[in-house]
């Protein structure tokens, strides 16, 4: 059985070719003077869109337009993951900037433990959610904006919902522009959790790049399996369990990258020299590591700052759409060798 979506402003919005705010203003007005806020037909055709499409107004949602909080809640995956503290460090410092405040909790990536905690911030009445651990394709999120949530995501994208995150399509690829540069053209993936956007559009991003150039990567080379310092090991050592091996590997994660080093050390081969490994976030351990680490610098801390005042200009009632951040690939000695260190963006 098929389960109707419900009407929201959005999509009355849409469907009449007026902007949100015009609609909530007419369908949420207090006093019988609709008039004030459109024309006699454009109020018509708003309440008829509201009617056929069984439009149902959402207590919750008129009370944070009507009653203002000035509380943001966040949730990420860990705190503790340095990309993640990097994105709150941005949204918590823009919204000092803004008169609001935030609080952050995790929800381990687990679902059950992200509907419970949506909900006690729902509780609390913030005026708005920023998710930093979508799951790709998971349908809590169409339940939130079918209840007019007004929500963010940053980090992770999910669906056409309202994003703010680095553009991993366009990291995947340079990574594989560098890499077939260099003449490496067997390269395996370290691809993280197979329910992030992450680690999904920088594996499809190189993967498409190195098909479009004539080559192929096996099956047995793509390994989702994390994004930490462990994972990115047990990776690596399926990838390097039988010859032939790649000559290059690329980890979604530079703590992967650092996981799958201790897998070449042991193996006797030497980096860049039999493989080139690339990373991606440029995390500060990168560069400090014995053997530095080409990566894909991500702008973590600008995410944060504009996805909170994405979210900001949403509840405002303002046009808003998402955003894909650049990402720079910051050549090291991991794969050039770091005698032949290159500058910041050299490919």
């Amino acid at each position: 059985m098929t389960v109707r979506r419900p009407m929201t402003q959005r999509m009355i919005a849409e469907r009449v070719g007026v902007s949100v705010t015009t609609v909530s203003r007419v369908l949420n007005q207090d006093e019988a003077q609709p008039e004030r806020w459109a024309s006699p037909e454009t109020i018509a055709a708003i309440l008829e869109a509201a009617k056929e499409g069984g439009y149902r107004r959402n207590p919750h949602a008129a009370s944070l337009r009507t009653a203002r909080s000035n509380l943001i809640g966040v949730l990420v995956p860990r705190l503790q993951d340095f990309v993640l503290a990097t994105i709150y460090e941005g949204i918590d410092e823009a919204a000092a900037e803004h008169g609001v405040s935030t609080f952050v909790t995790n929800s381990m990536d687990d679902p059950a433990l992200q509907r419970t905690r949506t909900q006690s911030m729902l509780d609390r009445r913030v005026d708005g959610l920023i998710f930093g651990d979508a799951h790709y394709g998971d349908p809590f999120l169409d339940e939130l904006e079918a209840q007019e949530i007004p929500f963010v995501l940053t980090s992770r994208r999910s669906g056409d919902h309202l994003a703010v995150t680095c553009d991993d399509l366009e990291g995947g690829r340079l990574v594989a522009r560098h890499l077939l540069e260099l003449g490496r053209t067997k390269i395996a993936v370290i691809a993280g959790l197979p329910f992030a956007s992450t680690g999904l559009e920088r594996t499809r991003g190189l993967v498409d790049e190195v098909r479009a150039a004539g080559f192929d990567i096996p099956d047995r080379w793509i390994i989702q399996n994390g994004f930490d310092a462990a994972a990115g090991r047990a990776a690596a050592e399926r990838i390097f369990a039988a010859e032939p091996y790649p000559d290059a590997v690329f980890a979604t994660n530079d703590f992967a990258a650092i996981g799958a080093m201790g897998v070449l050390r042991d193996k006797g081969l030497r980096i860049p020299e039999d493989v080139a490994l690339v990373g991606y976030n440029d995390t500060p351990l990168a560069e400090s590591i014995t053997i530095s680490l080409t990566t894909v610098r991500s702008p973590m801390h600008q995410m944060g700052r504009v996805a909170l005042e994405t979210l900001l200009d949403l509840i405002a009632g303002h046009q808003v759409a998402s955003q894909r951040l650049m990402p720079e690939l910051i050549v090291r000695g991991s794969t050039v060798g770091d005698e032949a260190k290159r500058e910041p963006g050299a490919v």
